[in-house]
This record gives structure tokens, sequence and C-alpha cells, in this order.
């Protein structure tokens, strides 16, 4: 049992004898992430327990921790004013997903509960879109006016660390609050005293709108690296800050998206928070369409009735033909679809992904389909059968990893979601196109496949 495990377990004795003391000691020692996955594992009447046991500070951590569903689970757990006094310790960014997750008479209570001014500060916050700059920021950050001095920044770092969500970076604002220098707090440490703000802010700041989509500012800030971001809005007034912990959020948010198109599962609901009728309802559209594509597929085959007559062998390596290409086009469609929110898609990202794919799926179709002609010659004593199914395999390879590249980038050109549409499209394709070209070439050499 490592060390964490047994830390556990000795936390859940201390909890279930009700030794407050030794629990206490337990607890201030522990991580959020810890504090959070031991919640997890313990039964109602011990989360009860638990949330009785700690401080209302340790509540806020534990909350900012969780996910909205165990969020809300805490919330319900609490008394009416512990909810307000654990609201008000916990970062601002935080509180707003939790109450944009609720109903609207529910948010409005836990509004109510909260002190006046902070209440109106989420408010603001809440009128944003979700998935925007202003949906992700918070507004407490540390700002100070270009004239003061580095002694003045560093007293006022001391009075703001404790109510600001980073101090890492200090913001330097005119009067009206207009957005003119960024200063790190290394850079701070580095000057002089008597310094003033201006003489050692970099005036060139990068910033986001506050209107701009969640996912262009995780890539500015995968970019250049930073730990936050200002937001401002059209007249450059700093409006609050989007940090990395948001941010990689988002990544992870964006990736089980991606991860749900490609499935053919269109929502971005969790699977477990939904009833099976609302989970089937987004698989099936995808699966009647397979289904149909798997109809076409069939009458296409009754189209070369004579050739698999006269040679029987065909069906036993078709599977293989088509799983082949169809494996050589996801690769390239994972490929694509990991590199779209990195680049910009114009002319020459195209030109030169297609030159990518096609020298790789060149070089991998020549191995495979070079195997696969010995195989055959070798083990079932059938060479032409081999080149002739050889053939075929190098062309649908080279064809799949084509057709995986070329999809998404013009789905993604045309302004549709390619996680979403590329999956069926690509099989759709390569289901029709290898098959045409195995048993049209097998059709064209078909001679010399039943005469010896």
């Amino acid at each position: 049992m490592n060390k964490g495990a047994q830390e556990s377990e000795r936390l859940l004795n201390h909890l279930r004898r009700k030794d407050k003391a030794a629990f206490r000691l337990l607890v201030e020692e522990m991580q959020p992430y810890d504090l959070e996955q031991f919640f997890l594992r313990l039964n109602e009447f011990e989360r009860r327990r638990f949330l009785y046991l700690l401080e209302t500070e340790e509540v806020a951590t534990l909350l900012e921790e969780c996910d909205l569903h165990t969020q809300r689970h805490i919330i319900n757990s609490l008394g009416k004013h512990q909810i307000a006094d654990v609201l008000a310790l916990m970062s601002r960014d935080d509180v707003v997903d939790l109450l944009g997750s609720m109903e609207s008479a529910e948010r409005t209570n836990l509004l109510t509960q909260m002190e006046h001014r902070e209440a109106a500060k989420v408010r603001a916050l809440l009128d944003y879109p979700e998935d925007s700059a202003g949906g992700l920021m918070t507004d407490e950050f540390v700002s100070i006016h270009p004239k003061a001095s580095v002694q003045d920044a560093v007293s006022l770092l001391r009075r703001k660390a404790e109510e600001s969500e980073t101090i890492y970076y200090l913001y330097v604002q005119q009067a009206d609050g207009t957005l003119v220098g960024v200063l790190s707090l290394r850079e701070l440490i580095l000057a002089e005293p008597d310094q003033s703000i201006e003489e050692i802010m970099v005036e060139r700041v990068i910033s986001v709108p506050v209107n701009m989509d969640q996912e262009e500012v995780a890539r500015i800030m995968s970019r250049y690296h930073f730990l936050a971001l200002p937001v401002i809005d059209p007249a450059r007034r700093l409006l609050g800050i989007v940090t990395v912990d948001d941010i990689i959020d988002v990544l992870i948010q964006e990736a089980e998206e991606d991860i749900q198109h490609l499935s053919g599962l269109t929502s971005g609901l969790d699977e477990q928070a939904v009833s099976s009728w609302r989970s089937a309802q987004k698989r099936i559209p995808w699966l009647m369409l397979l289904l149909a594509i798997g109809l076409a597929t069939a009458n296409l085959i009754n189209l070369f009735q004579p050739t698999i007559a006269a040679v029987p062998a065909l069906t036993a390596f078709m599977p293989m033909v088509a799983g082949m290409t169809g494996n050589a086009a996801t690769q390239s469609l994972a490929l694509i679809i990991q590199r779209l929110p990195h680049e910009r898609t114009g002319v020459s990202f195209v030109a030169k992904m297609l030159k990518q794919e096609g020298l790789a799926g060149l070089l991998v179709s020549m191995v495979c389909s070079f195997q696969f002609v010995l195989l055959v010659a070798l083990a079932f004593h059938q060479p032409r059968l081999g080149l002739v199914i050889g053939g075929a395999m190098f062309a649908t390879l080279l064809l799949g990893t084509l057709i995986g590249t070329l999809i998404p980038l013009l789905l993604n050109r045309m302004n549709i979601d390619p996680t979403a549409a590329s999956g069926p499209v690509i099989t759709t394709l390569n289901d029709i196109l290898s098959l045409l070209i195995y048993f049209g070439l097998a059709t064209l050499f078909i001679d010399q496949l039943t005469h010896p």
C-alpha cells in the first residue's frame, strides 16, 4: 500500500471513530486533489460527517476541485448560512461555473444568500456566454497605475494576494481601466524599490477580447505559455483574466467532445448524467446511417457475383482489405483532427498535409501490399491471386490515407465540424471505393485468376 493509500485509510479510521483532533491533523496536510478523491470514496453518511468536520475554507477548496455534479451534491448537504460563507471563499470563476449549471430559480436563491457586492460581481460574470473568454475569466486580479512605484506594487500584492486568483502577473491600468502594460512577479522582485511601474512594465500586452471562443483562448495560452491571459473589452479596458487551470479544463472538455463526435455522440453531456434513452437517441442516427451504407455495399457486391463465383477465395480476403483501408483512413483522420486547432488552415497547410500523408500512405501501402503478396503466394500457393489482392490493397490503402486527410480539411473549410461528420463520410467513401477497386481489379484479371 502506497503512502497516499495509507493516509486515506488513517483518515477514514479517524472519521469513523469521530477522532476530530487526529482527523484535523491529517486534513490540514492534504492537497485539494487528495481531499476530493477521499470524499468521492465515502458513502452518504460519511460524506456528511466529513463536511461537518471540515473548516469553511476547506469546504470551499473541496468544491473548487470537484466536478459540477459533485459540487451540487455538496451544496445540497450544507446549511443555508454555510453555503453563503463557502461561496464567498471560492474563486469567483468557480462560483460562476457552479451557478451557471443550475436552474434559474436555484441560482437566484443562492445569489440572494450571498453578500450583496459579491453577488453583483457574480451576476456580471454570469452574463457572458459560457464558452467565451468572458465565461472563463475571473475578475480577481491585481492591477496598478503606471505612475506607482515598485515598492507600492509589492505592498499592494501583499494586501491583495489572498483575494486574487494569481499574483504572478501585475496588470497596469490607467485611471479609466485601460490596460497599458503588464509586469511579472519576477520582474517586480528584481526591480529597484524606487523605480516606477511604467519604467519596467511590458507595454505590448497579449490579451484576448471578451467574446473570443474558449478554444481560441486555449490556443493563444498554449502558444505563449502564459499562466494567465488578460481579457479586454473593445475599448481595451481590463475586465478580467483567464488562468491556466481553466484552460486545462477547456482542453480536456474539448478533447472529450471530439471523442464523442468521432463516436457519433454529438452531445456534450456526460453519459452517466443522462438516461439510457437519451444516450441511445444520440447514437441511433449514426448507426442507422452506417446500416444504410452497409445495405448499399451489399448491393454493390451483388454486381460482382460472377467474379466471386469464379474465384470464391476473394470473399475471404475482402474484410481484410476493407479493414486495412479503414485503419489507414482513421490514422490520418486522427492526425488531422489533432493538428487543426493549432494551425491556420490555409492552402499551404492543406498542401503540406496532403504531401506529408500522401508520402506516408505510399510507403505504408508498398510495405503492406508486398507482405500480403508474399503471404498469399507462400501460404496459399496462389501468387496470381496474391498479386491481384496486393495491388488492390496498395491502391485502397493509399486512397484511404488521402481520404482520411482530405475529408476533415474540406469539412473544416466549409465550416462543418470535422469531428462530427468525418467518421460517417470517410466510412461511406472507403467502403464503396475499396470494394470497387478490389472486385474491379479482380474482374479485370479474372482470366489469369481462373486459368493456371
